[in-house]
């Protein structure tokens, strides 16, 4: 595991990169971030930003999206991909909210969780962006990069990788922690030509590590 100080610093170089930290999905409501992440799915956050205006526009309230016509919702985030899927999801996922939880956004996981087309990183999601509470989103950018710098083992499957990260980042420290692997992600250490010269976490890294002790050798 790696060790509490060089965690330590790899959290401030990001503090320091991205001070803001985020989450780059543009919305108003509780559940249009929720409906927003939903899009997301296969789908860049900057497509789903420009599609979201003219669906709350025509869609401007919960009660409006649990009376939709699922097709009609499928019209205007049709270039998200998969849209009728997600159409029927945000249909269903209003009527959910509307029926069991008051039209409001539940504030644990297993209610979250039990909401049409709502995993466990779109939850971890809400209940950091809108509650504030420690929240762990294994998106592919976290983990890609907390694997290439040593923060987890490597696995690529999301509930580990949570686990894992559970043991080593600061609770206060987790959700603006992920939304900065995000930024850091697109910015510098991308999925097929990371860009390791310069990098500020050059030292921090074990897979560049490995591939310079790999050169040596």
């Amino acid at each position: 595991m790696k060790a509490k100080a060089a965690v330590s610093h790899i959290i401030q170089t990001l503090k320091d990169l991205y001070p803001d930290a985020l989450c780059s999905l543009q919305y108003e409501k509780d559940y249009e971030l929720l409906f927003a992440v939903r899009l997301a799915a296969q789908c860049t956050d900057a497509r789903v930003n420009q599609v979201t205006p003219a669906l709350f526009t025509r869609f401007p309230s919960l009660e409006s999206f649990a009376e939709a016509d699922p097709t009609e919702v499928g019209h205007y985030i049709h270039s998200c991909g998969f849209f009728n899927g997600k159409a029927r999801d945000l249909v269903a996922c209003a009527q959910k909210l509307l029926a069991d939880h008051g039209g409001k956004v539940p504030a644990t996981m297993e209610e979250l969780t039990a909401l049409p087309g709502v995993g466990r990183k779109t939850a971890n999601l809400i209940l950091g962006d809108i509650y504030g509470q420690p929240a762990y989103v294994c998106d592919t950018h976290c983990i890609r990069i907390t694997g290439r710098l040593g923060l987890t083992d490597g696995s690529k499957d999301p509930l580990q990788v949570e686990r894992q990260l559970r043991q080593i980042l600061p609770a206060k420290e987790s959700s603006n922690f992920c939304h900065r692997m995000v930024l850091f992600g697109r910015d510098t250490c991308t999925a097929r030509s990371p860009k390791c010269e310069g990098c500020p976490l050059q030292k921090d890294c074990d897979l560049r590590k490995a591939e310079k002790k790999a050169e040596k050798d």
